[in-house]
């Protein structure tokens, strides 16, 4: 990302009440016997995360494949209903409200999709897609719906002559814009957006995120970024939360993300980020993790990142070794400055 022109203004200053309230959120999925369907365990995809969004903020979620963000997502939305935990929005507690509840909500918390092709209906026109969320919520009809849907399409920098075609005959950072419009018809206050450039090319995502904090400043839009790329997150983020088998690690702003990473995990993924100076590049120090990404259907116990951390195998004592694999560790705010979620959590610059 580094060779393509990305815009950044300064960070949003956390003030006054968030605007979204995390607390002990769980999403589990039961696992069932082949032959009497019972329940013998569960899949742990998200276990306990607790976080704030502030108005006008942009907080990223960023973790490797299967750590539990995009679920995270869709339990705050209640597409997948939460297990356990609070999701205050405003104020209004929106774990196991009905559908029927949930749809007044849905007009202020949208979602964007990954896949920009897969989450349009390839059948529909683009006016109509943008403007079934109007339809659906009988928020507008005849020509003041085709004036809203117009007016969309150039907040997002389509053309609306094109708005007759159809998904296939548009880019995919165009089509990703056809879906970020139909998000924002109801005027919501937040937007969750699901990995939005990562099926975009390079030269493409930097348009995307560049938009994206326009409309963040245009219209005073709240986002939980998702991503797994950090110099992504990097550019658009006010503060970033990084996730590990289910639960959140580290959280801290950008800025202090980078200068002072102090989770193992945090500074391995900080370390894969490729530097533009090659010299630099060459003479950095790279941290490896081995093995795989533990089930989350049986986690190690205590800290659950102790199975591939280089700290614990290379540095910690017998005796500390031991308090990581039987105290699981809190995230809280230690020496450091910022929450983290690690016994002997250091600084550790990788950048």
């Amino acid at each position: 990302m580094s060779s393509v022109a990305m815009t950044k203004p300064g960070p949003v200053i956390p003030q006054g009440e968030p605007i979204l309230r995390i607390t002990g959120l769980e999403k589990y999925f039961p696992i069932r016997s082949r032959i009497l369907k019972r329940v013998v365990g569960n899949v742990k995809a998200v276990d306990g995360i607790t976080f704030d969004v502030y108005p006008g903020e942009i907080l990223g979620l960023v973790g490797e494949s299967g750590c539990g963000k995009s679920t995270s997502g869709r339990a705050i939305l209640n597409l997948q209903p939460a297990t356990k935990g609070s999701v205050l929005f405003e104020g209004r507690e929106l774990t196991g409200l009905s559908r029927t509840r949930m749809r007044p909500v849905r007009r202020e918390i949208q979602l964007v999709f990954q896949d920009p092709y897969a989450s349009l209906d390839p059948r529909m026109q683009v006016q109509r897609i943008i403007a079934e969320p109007l339809v659906i919520h009988k928020v507008a009809s005849g020509q003041q719906l085709h004036e809203r849907v117009q007016e969309l399409m150039q907040l997002v920098g389509l053309n609306p002559e094109h708005s007759s075609r159809y998904p296939h005959e548009f880019s995919g950072g165009q089509r990703q814009r056809i879906g970020i419009a139909r998000a924002l018809a109801l005027n919501p206050k937040m937007l969750i957006l699901d990995e939005p450039v990562s099926a975009l090319d390079v030269s493409i995502q930097a348009g995307v995120i560049n938009l994206l904090d326009d409309l963040r400043e245009r219209l005073g839009l709240s986002y939980i970024f998702i991503a797994h790329d950090l110099s992504v997150v990097r550019h658009i983020s006010d503060r970033i939360a990084v996730m590990y088998l289910g639960k959140i690690v580290e959280l801290a702003t950008t800025e202090d993300l980078f200068a002072k990473p102090a989770h193992p995990y945090t500074q391995a993924l900080l370390s894969a980020i490729p530097l533009p100076d090659p010299r630099r590049e060459r003479t950095r120090k790279r941290i490896l993790l081995e093995g795989d990404l533990p089930s989350p259907a049986n986690p190690p116990s205590g800290c659950r990142f102790r199975t591939r951390c280089p700290k614990f195998a290379n540095v910690l004592s017998e005796d500390e070794q031991q308090r990581c694999i039987d105290e699981e560790p809190p995230n809280e705010i230690r020496d450091v400055g910022h929450p983290v979620a690690c016994h002997y959590a250091a600084i550790e610059k990788v950048l």
